[in-house]
């Protein structure tokens, strides 16, 4: 049987234990590969057509990523008329290789996952596309930035489209590329090519873990099509299945800035800022989430490795809400925010079904919430003149209205008010670790505490308090270009966590096919829980206030307490790879080049150089005279006549 069979197999089988009927692509749904190509075919362009298309490049860039979300709208109407157990479809394109009896088929799924990510992307991807309009006006490569946006939006869709690990693979180095490029779009900028290069370099060892994944998936199942290691996983030993779920978290690890692969995300600001809202905000850094929730057949035989993902949740969304208490440049602090808010993903995933739809429900909302403050972030920065450091903000409320307004929007959905988008999706997150481990879910409060803290220190530094601005002209408000996108997302922050709850049959339902659904018994009343996480965030808003609100905003940088100290340090996350990873990488290259030059270098050198010498020694007996051969053999012949003579003497 070959693989494409076997996966037509899987198929069905997979259909009679979930109820989800997975059938090819017919009608509206065959064209599902136009998600990837336009975009794709708009970055070709772009990035080919050289500067004849510089005037109208901004245009065709948006074009495109918006023509994708029209077909994604397309797509989502159409799925919604099928039935909920019917709403899977591969579309096959063609076979990619076959050969040693492995057979890898470019393929793509849609389902109710992949389409809760081609909406998110293309849709709030259009919308960063727009605001870039505004923000990289006079940019002279602003035509080289869109072709890169749509590079990034294509391989994105790849990535999620996927009905095979390996060519999920293809559109997850494709995103890294687009990253690098993107955060190094600002390459005459020593510290942004240094920080492309970071994050290139560090999502490589990440890379490592995907690629061990896959080929443990050839080497067990024969296979690397998500149906057929899904329908296979059954049979397979519990440490195949514990190392392959290790090595698809590391990768994840990777590419969504968790812990111990955190340390890229906040040199990752120094790209564009619209490069931070779609890359690292709503789209690239969920990839890890994606993949593990995607990846849910796998994990849900994997106790070991589903807690592994729990613990790297955990630990990050304390790292990511510690490291963005201390940070004054407000791409940083936003930064350390998206760290903390996918360790809640990976946190809610690591829980199995009973939290794989709310990681992907919160992956959504903080799609909304956090692109738009990325996008705040940069009108503040287009009113400032690219000022980042808070200190030196203050009072821009007046100033900047719209961008004031909805900044707040997403600063209440991130904390967790309602009825905000937050709530709805990290309430549920926290409920559901209670549910699991108490131990879990307290720190799970106590990062929303945390987040209510900083946040709020990020509102009262930048829009409230004494004006600390020091430029000639004061602060203005973006042109409609950017605050139109802003308001389309601070609507979104307001009303999309209970339109994706609520709304007919809410997104858990719509999940439930593809992730599974499984409900949990609370350790103490729903009320109880939510009273707890309200309390704890007001108590964080309540120290900020104290803080920042009722005190004048120091523009040095105080001393501070050791912990301070540390998360302005990144908690010391550099400082270790440096100490543990990169040093020790120095001294082993050294070592094993001292061994190549000395050892192995050396030694055929050394016999080399002993050949020659002995050659050029006997050389000296070649004198090309006859008398002195003459004279040699001679000598010879006397010594041969003597020898016979003695051993013949008694």
């Amino acid at each position: 049987m070959s693989t494409y069979s076997a996966l037509t197999a899987a198929v069905t089988t997979q259909a009679e234990e979930h109820g989800q009927a997975v059938a090819e692509a017919t009608g509206v749904f065959s064209w599902t590969w136009l998600l990837i190509a336009i975009p794709l075919l708009g970055a070709a362009i772009l990035l080919l057509g050289g500067r004849r298309t510089n005037s109208v490049g901004h245009l065709i860039g948006t074009a495109a990523s918006s023509l994708s979300f029209v077909v994604g709208v397309v797509l989502f109407f159409a799925m919604l008329g099928e039935g909920a157990t019917e709403r899977a479809f591969t579309v096959p394109l063609w076979e990619w290789f076959n050969a040693g009896g492995y057979e890898v088929q470019v393929s793509l799924l849609l389902d109710q996952l992949s389409m809760a990510f081609v909406l998110l992307i293309t849709g709030v991807g259009s919308l960063i596309h727009v605001y870039s309009i505004g923000y990289m006006e006079h940019d002279e490569n602003r035509r080289r930035f869109f072709g890169y946006l749509n590079l990034f939006v294509a391989a994105m869709l790849l990535l999620v489209l996927a009905a095979d690990y390996l060519i999920l693979f293809i559109g997850w180095e494709g995103v890294g590329l687009a990253s690098y490029l993107l955060i190094g779009f600002w390459q005459h900028k020593p510290s942004a090519a240094v920080a492309a290069k970071k994050a290139f370099i560090v999502n490589r060892v990440g890379d490592m873990g995907m690629i061990l994944a896959i080929s443990s998936m050839l080497a067990v199942f024969g296979s690397s099509a998500f149906d057929v290691v899904f329908a296979s996983a059954d049979g397979a030993s519990t440490g195949w299945l514990t190392a392959i779920g290790l090595f698809l978290l590391l990768g994840a690890c990777g590419k969504s800035a968790q812990f111990p692969l955190q340390s890229w995300l906040l040199d990752a600001m120094e790209g564009p800022t619209p490069v931070s809202a779609l890359i690292h905000a709503a789209t690239m850094v969920t990839a890890g989430v994606y993949l593990i929730v995607r990846s849910a057949a796998i994990y849900d035989l994997a106790p070991d490795a589903r807690t592994a993902v729990v613990i790297v949740g955990t630990i990050t969304l304390l790292m990511g809400a510690i490291i963005g208490c201390a940070k004054d440049d407000i791409k940083k602090a936003l930064a350390g925010s998206t760290m903390s808010q996918i360790g809640y993903m990976m946190l809610a995933a690591g829980l199995g079904p009973a939290g794989y739809a709310f990681a992907i429900f919160h992956l959504i909302t903080h799609g909304f919430f956090k692109a738009n403050m990325f996008l705040g972030a940069g009108s503040v920065m287009h009113g400032m003149n690219d000022e980042v450091d808070m200190r030196k903000y203050g009072g821009l409320r007046v100033a900047m209205p719209v961008t004031f307004a909805t900044f707040a929007m997403g600063y209440l959905a991130i904390i967790g008010i309602p009825p905000f988008a937050g709530y709805f999706s990290k309430d549920r997150i926290i409920e559901a670790a209670l549910a699991e481990n108490w131990v879990i879910g307290a720190c799970a409060i106590l990062g929303a505490g945390i987040t209510a803290f900083y946040m709020t220190r990020v509102m009262l530094m930048t829009f409230f308090g004494s004006r600390r601005w020091k430029q000639s002209q004061p602060p203005h408000e973006s042109p409609p270009v950017m605050t139109i996108p802003l308001i389309v997302l601070a609507v979104l922050s307001v009303v999309g966590g209970a339109g994706l709850l609520y709304v007919s049959a809410g997104i858990v339902e719509w999940l439930a096919p593809v992730t599974g659904e499984e409900h949990h018994d609370l350790p103490i009343p729903l009320a109880a829980i939510i009273a707890i996480t309200l309390a704890t965030v007001l108590a964080g808003i309540a120290i900020a206030w104290g803080m920042y609100g009722r005190k004048p905003i120091r523009e040095d940088v105080p001393a501070g307490n050791p912990l301070t100290v540390a998360a302005r340090r990144d908690l010391y996350g550099d400082a270790f790879n440096e100490a543990v990873l990169m040093r020790p990488g120095q001294y082993l290259t050294r070592s094993l080049v001292y061994v190549e030059n000395r050892g192995v270098d050396g030694a055929v050198v050394g016999t080399a150089t002993a050949i020659g010498g002995l050659s050029s020694r006997l050389r000296r007996w070649q004198t090309g005279f006859v008398r002195s051969y003459a004279l040699t053999m001679l000598a010879g012949a006397g010594f041969v006549v003597v020898a016979m003579l003695l051993v013949r003497l008694p």
